[in-house]
């Protein structure tokens, strides 16, 4: 399976760690983010890694080229960053079946290979990884409403008054239809095209999401503390082998 991998971002909220240097090369216990993200895919069966890059892209493409441990690299261009729907859009060309998305600034440690394992069921439309989370942190994330069967019902993009502590990690499957979704999409009131309405376009339309829970965890990496408790995180794994 194809793995598109969001890297265009510049991580204003890093700042000064993306100063001089694209967001997902910052590293995390001396490892780029979007390494992390490659190692991970490889092991969920990337077999091709479509990588949207923007700001700083020269970095990126400079440091990996065509390949990263044997798997082809074909690099997107988003020239402006207007949100993941736009962002996944630029990957359309590249992509012929049903794939992996994980966005670039994510550390995993859980079950990403059960989201894979559903997509090929060919029972669902989708598959996402989704945690619960506090309920003062789910207005940071898109925050998902699902049904007894487990399958997503509804999508709200950091609401102010959040439905639920159910929230997407950034990993996700889809099939091509996310891409029809994404050029229907109109720009939110933050004025980007939004990932959650392109996923209500696809609920609406009678698609099929899964919500897979994650057995795990996983961090954020939107501040400088988000590193420190990625690092804190990764030595405790380290440590505890």
């Amino acid at each position: 399976m194809q793995a598109v991998v969001l890297a265009a971002g510049k991580g204003t909220r890093l700042r000064p760690l993306t100063d001089d240097k694209p967001k997902v090369l910052v590293e995390v216990n001396r490892k780029p983010l979007v390494e992390d993200v490659f190692d991970n895919l490889i092991e969920c069966g990337a077999t091709e890694f479509v990588v949207v890059v923007g700001y700083k892209k020269e970095q990126i493409i400079d440091r990996y080229g065509d390949a990263y441990e044997g798997v082809p690299i074909t690099y997107a261009h988003q020239r402006e960053q207007l949100g993941l729907a736009h962002a996944i859009l630029q990957a359309e060309p590249h992509v012929d079946d049903d794939f992996m998305l994980m966005l670039g600034d994510n550390i995993f440690r859980g079950n990403l290979e059960d989201v894979v394992n559903r997509q090929r069921e060919e029972r669902a439309d989708a598959a996402f990884l989704v945690e619960e989370v506090d309920w003062d942190d789910a207005s940071r994330y898109g925050v998902c409403d699902t049904n007894k069967y487990g399958e997503i019902t509804d999508v709200v993009e950091k609401p102010d008054d959040p439905p639920s502590n159910l929230v997407m990690t950034g990993f996700y499957t889809f099939s091509p239809a996310i891409f029809h979704a994404c050029h229907l999409v109109q720009p939110s009131n933050r004025g980007e095209y939004e990932i959650s309405e392109a996923i209500d376009l696809l609920i609406q339309s009678g698609r099929t999401i899964d919500a897979i829970g994650l057995e795990g965890w996983r961090v954020d990496i939107g501040y400088p503390e988000d590193r420190d408790e990625a690092e804190r995180r990764l030595v405790d794994d380290d440590v505890s082998e």
